[in-house]
């Protein structure tokens, strides 16, 4: 299992180096009207402010979860460098913010999530320094919102930790490119049918490659947490992800 874990950390970091043309990306630079890129920094700026409080709390509080804190940002870096062209100006990819959620919470992933965009953005021409803060609020946002929820409420009902994280991570997933078709939608209203017809749109060709992929994070993010619950029992249990055994 470790081996299997090493060779998928590797196959990810070698497709980093591969090249790849330019139109595949988050929302791409200067595509968003100047106002609606100013709006989604403005409402997610609170978030990553809260955000570097909790990791401040999280470092104080599990020193030794450092590894864990820097794997998660690696695997959100990794897995949402993997792009397919869908909607002109966008991209659908993974965005691997399901396992850093699950770990930590939706705050430290919020952080996280926009030191992954910024340097896409900056090394990879993944994205954009002006739509950063909608790209922001989609992926490192309402995904780990979405997963965290998912995942305590999926607990709450006794389904298996298997279960939840897969459910987490999918629907993390699903929620990031909902919540980007909205903004394309609230961007580019169509002639007809305005906001609605225009969500549909988006939502319908984002789908065709989105769903897929949201379903193989899942599947990948299981595999991860499973390594991490069967070497990392301390970590795991420090941070209550799980319960600690009884003597």
């Amino acid at each position: 299992m470790k081996n299997l874990f090493t060779k998928l950390l590797y196959f990810g970091i070698v497709l980093l180096f591969i090249p790849k043309q330019a139109y595949a990306m988050h929302i791409m630079e200067g595509y968003l009207p100047i106002a609606w890129a100013i709006f989604w920094f403005a409402i997610s700026l609170p978030f990553l402010i809260l955000g570097l409080r909790s990791i401040q709390k999280v470092v104080k509080e599990h020193p030794d979860s450092k590894m864990l804190l820097a794997l998660s940002g690696a695997f959100t870096f990794v897995l949402s460098a993997l792009k397919i062209p869908s909607v002109t100006g966008s991209c659908s990819h993974p965005t691997g913010v399901g396992l850093g959620s699950i770990l930590f919470g939706p705050l430290v992933m919020s952080v996280m999530g926009t030191i992954v965009l910024l340097f896409q953005s900056l090394l990879l021409a993944h994205g954009g320094l002006t739509t950063l803060g909608a790209n922001i609020f989609s992926m490192a946002v309402v995904g780990p919102f979405i997963a965290y929820g998912v995942y305590k409420g999926a607990t709450k009902l006794g389904l298996s930790f298997s279960i939840a994280v897969f459910l987490a991570a999918t629907l993390g997933d699903l929620g990031t490119y909902v919540m980007t078709s909205i903004q394309l939608a609230l961007a580019f209203p169509a002639e007809v049918g305005g906001f609605v017809a225009s969500f549909q749109k988006f939502g319908g060709i984002f789908a065709l490659t989105q769903v897929p992929l949201a379903i193989s994070e899942g599947l990948l993010t299981v595999i991860v947490m499973n390594f991490l619950q069967k070497y990392n029992v301390r970590e795991l249990t420090s941070l209550r992800i799980l319960q600690p055994k009884e003597n």
